[in-house]
């Protein structure tokens, strides 16, 4: 998502309403859920049901990638496996994982960008139960979409109170955002080579 856009992302998401947020989180739940809760404390949205959104719009997909890979696992995943970056090493061994530490797997595929739909895909493949693959994947959404929630509320508290220096404070924002994205991405790149070692 374009942070300099923020406003007008906001704008949008109020104008709309709860079920367009909800097809927009399907899509880009994170970005989504700090707008939603941000709207919430400007008293535009009920922020438990920004959380629910957050919740559903995130676990939704997870179920169709895990459908995908259960179903279509030599149409799909081992078909389309070079073009997401996954070697057939790579996929045995995300496979492996998934059978004998399948909440850690599930947690290092969530987090890593580019592993996220492939890695849910081969949840399905490698025939991990739906119901230990949904339990998990909730106890991974709820503290993510938690977090996200609670930047945006606070940010939204935040501009409340210095509405005043709305510029300075969107600044602030996009810079906070860009230092936050630079982090996730060199812990995702340190997850990514611990895979490859095991």
């Amino acid at each position: 998502m374009d942070f300099s856009n923020f406003s007008l992302a906001l704008h949008w998401v109020i104008s709309h309403g709860y079920l367009l947020l909800f097809l927009v989180t399907l899509v880009e739940g994170p970005s989504i859920t700090a707008i939603g809760a941000f709207a919430a404390k400007l008293g535009y949205f009920n922020i438990y049901l920004i959380f629910l959104i957050s919740i559903l719009g995130n676990l939704i997909p997870d179920i169709i990638y895990y459908a995908i890979g259960f179903w279509g696992r030599i149409k799909v995943v081992d078909k389309y496996s070079k073009h997401l970056g996954l070697s057939k090493e790579r996929i045995e061994k995300i496979e492996h994982l998934m059978e004998h530490h399948a909440g850690k797997t599930l947690v290092v595929v969530k987090l890593v960008p580019f592993l996220a739909v492939p890695g849910l895909m081969i949840a399905g493949a490698a025939k991990m139960p739906i119901k230990k693959y949904i339990f998990l994947s909730i106890l991974i959404i709820i503290p993510s979409s938690l977090a996200f929630l609670l930047v945006g509320y606070y940010a939204g508290a935040a501009y409340g109170r210095l509405s005043n220096y709305a510029n300075y404070f969107i600044a602030g924002v996009i810079i906070l955002f860009i230092i936050i994205s630079y982090i996730w991405r060199k812990i995702s790149v340190k997850l990514s080579s611990k895979i490859e070692k095991v």
